[in-house]
């Protein structure tokens, strides 16, 4: 699969073997989301993550002319309006010499190949409000931003600070 470019694109499922590889790529993503000291990810919890039998997680690994070139994370969440599960993009990462080769059009492909399987309603993800190139992209894509939305988290602290109420 290529996209005016003349290399070749493979988008494959994780498997425990590319491990090593994807907790490389995350560390690079945060790297330049400038959040590398928040990375907890490592080998071993990545592949408890990926490949426990319950889980819910899952991940892409693609390539150009057979070179890591990036990784996809995602997972089912569910809508209760549409009464549908929906496919939540957690990381889409692309190594900046393999931008503007159609790799990020190709993943938003077969995520839409999985989402349309697994018969979801809708697709989401979140993007840094200074990320205008990812912001630009997923527009062009036909996202749809919620502006009207805010996005909370609980972490540390206040996370366990839940846990005790």
């Amino acid at each position: 699969m290529a996209d005016g470019n003349t290399g070749s694109i493979v988008i494959k499922t994780a498997t425990r073997e590319d491990i090593p590889v994807l907790v490389s790529l995350i560390r690079e993503l945060a790297e330049f989301e400038n959040l590398l000291d928040q990375v907890r990810a490592d080998e071993a919890n990545m592949t408890e993550a990926l490949f426990h039998p319950d889980s819910t997680v899952f991940g892409l690994i693609i390539y150009y002319d057979s070179v890591p070139a990036g990784y996809c994370i995602y997972f089912l969440n569910f809508s209760t309006f549409l009464a549908r599960s929906g496919l939540y993009v957690e990381d889409l990462y692309i190594r900046p010499r393999f931008r503007r080769l159609g790799l990020g059009k190709a993943v938003f492909g077969e995520l839409g190949r999985l989402a349309a399987k697994k018969g979801c309603g809708r697709m989401e993800l979140a993007v840094l409000d200074w990320n205008r190139t990812a912001i630009d992209f997923y527009k062009s894509m036909g996202a749809s931003p919620l502006d009207e939305w805010r996005l909370f988290r609980f972490s540390g602290k206040a996370l366990e600070k839940l846990a005790e109420l």
